[in-house]
């Protein structure tokens, strides 16, 4: 899979900016800070997720002083042919997304058809960060793997928030008389859900571990640890609600299910959140990724693009030689790096970004 070039209007600091002719390989956008190269990694991560990997509004992509709308505009090159993606950004409302020239309204529609995998300085909290960003990146994944099953995290979403609102309205005495049908359903969507984060770490942390132990030297274990225990998921949710069924009653709120899951990401054995060192973290975040993108290429047969925001800038220089070695070998891969040293060699074009204007050397 390869974006063959990209066209951005009106996109954060790019008035207009089109990038021809990008090769497979490496292709390092360089240039010092504030000058647009993680703005122009967002414009493709928009042909690839529909919606930015930086922020949850529109409304600071659209260029100060533009009259209209941002625009992102590129054509992928797949196996099964070529997706050209157009995506109107209006700032304020919803986006407009034509695919192949016609309309698309689910975002799961278009990543059936392209897949990217983007890291970026804020991955860091995945490793050091609560729960719930591990939580995120799992539910990622699954979105990234298998797209047709989205649902099954909005579905225990729902139900949780309906069962969250059950319990704190609730004014009588002992259970709301309808909470057992709620713990069924939730029950029902949480195992659902819980089977899949299995699912998606056991194609992760693999990958992911190879990854790191080329680059530092040492082992990073990822182990998906469910809120619920293990097989049988339905008993053992069944337990655990009436286990905690007089503290929901007093918290009034539910305590149970994949909502309260983590990820377990330990380096030499010891917990990553609690010991690793900030380059430790750094590689670890930066490998969970890479261990993503390789679960995305086994589960359709091709590779997705690589996008990387700054991925060396807290690598000592043999952990950033050998992780850049490595990036040749994963077929299309966008690299920003601030410092012209960090440029890596192997590089099959390099960008240099200045002012909201790209550049080919």
């Amino acid at each position: 899979m390869r974006l063959a070039w990209v066209e951005l209007k009106d996109f954060r600091n790019h008035g207009q900016t089109r990038v021809d002719g990008l090769p497979e390989g490496l292709v390092t956008l360089v240039g010092p800070n504030g000058e647009g190269k993680t703005n122009l990694l967002e414009g493709i991560a928009f042909l690839f997720f529909l919606a930015s990997p930086r922020t949850s509004s529109t409304e600071p992509i659209v260029r100060r002083g533009s009259d209209g709308p941002a625009y992102a505009r590129g054509e992928v090159l797949t196996e099964a042919g070529k997706v050209l993606v157009e995506v109107e950004i209006p700032g304020k409302g919803a986006n407009r997304v034509h695919v192949n020239r016609s309309p698309v309204r689910r975002k799961r529609d278009l990543r059936r058809q392209v897949r990217a995998a983007f890291f970026g300085p804020d991955d860091l909290v995945v490793v050091i960060g609560d729960p719930s960003k591990r939580r995120d990146f799992m539910d990622e994944a699954i979105r990234s793997l298998w797209p047709l099953k989205e649902s099954a995290i909005t579905a225990y979403d729902r139900v949780l928030r309906q069962r969250n609102r059950l319990l704190k309205e609730w004014e009588g005495r002992g259970a709301p008389t309808d909470l057992a049908t709620w713990d069924e359903q939730l029950s029902d969507a949480g195992c659902a859900l819980v089977r899949l984060r299995r699912q998606a770490v056991e194609a992760i942390a693999p990958p992911a571990s190879q990854e790191y132990e080329h680059v530092a030297g040492y082992s990073l274990a990822c182990e998906y640890t469910p809120n619920i225990g293990d097989e049988p998921l339905e008993e053992r949710f069944a337990e655990r609600l009436a286990d905690r069924r007089a503290d929901e009653l007093v918290r009034r709120t539910t305590l149970v299910g994949p909502h309260r899951d983590d990820l377990s990401v330990a380096v030499r054995e010891l917990g990553a959140r609690s010991f690793a060192s900030h380059g430790e973290a750094w590689a670890a975040a930066l490998c969970l990724r890479l261990g993503l993108a390789s679960a995305i290429g086994e589960e359709i047969g091709e590779r997705p693009v690589l996008l990387l925001d700054d991925p060396f800038s807290a690598l000592d220089p043999a952990r950033r030689e050998r992780s850049a070695e490595r990036l040749q070998e994963r077929g299309q891969t966008f690299v920003s790096v601030a410092d012209e040293t960090h440029v890596p060699e192997p590089s099959a074009v390099v960008l240099d970004v200045a002012a909201g204007s790209v550049t080919q050397r």
